[in-house]
């Protein structure tokens, strides 16, 4: 991204976390070892950079708003009692953001919309929610495959271990 993209980007970051809202998914991880705010900030970019690149003449600050609060769910989903996170998620992050931020009907549903066809009743109806969408399939999946917790070698207790009469 161009530096001044960049610049205009991080502007329209700023403008939505004056109060540091966002900041509470920092708490908890998304993917990998992917917090969930980390998470929504590289959908947030990538929206940002697909609209950019593809000339889709997406409304930026609707899409990087709905971008930043698609996931604003505010819970640790990997131990969660309740319904079925992938297709609940989505409600409980739109609910959290009405009750933080004043939204428009396209962030509505760039948020609530955002797992389709995960969730077939909410479709993206503008270009910013289709946007999302991909982006946020893109950053899942990278997320998942390359950005894994590392994982500890086990304790040898003191023992060498000894392989074809080598130590």
């Amino acid at each position: 991204m161009k530096a001044s993209e960049e610049k205009r980007f991080l502007k329209l970051v700023r403008e939505l976390n004056p109060e540091k809202k966002l900041e509470q998914m920092k708490a908890f991880i998304q993917h990998g070892s992917v917090t969930t705010y980390d998470h929504v900030l590289d959908v947030a970019r990538l929206s940002y950079r697909i609209n950019k690149a593809f000339r889709i003449s997406a409304r930026e600050r609707e899409l990087v708003r709905g971008a930043l609060l698609h996931d604003y769910f505010l819970y640790d989903w990997h131990h969660w009692d309740g319904p079925l996170h992938g297709p609940y998620h989505p409600k409980a992050a739109l609910k959290n953001a009405k009750r933080d931020f004043d939204l428009t009907k396209r962030e509505e549903n760039i948020i609530r919309s955002h797992m389709w066809p995960l969730t077939p009743l909410h479709i993206p109806k503008t270009r910013e929610a289709v946007i999302v969408c991909i982006a946020d399939k893109i950053c899942s999946a990278r997320e998942t495959l390359f950005a894994r917790k590392k994982r500890k070698k086990p304790k040898t207790h003191g023992y060498v271990r000894i392989r074809h009469g080598k130590t």
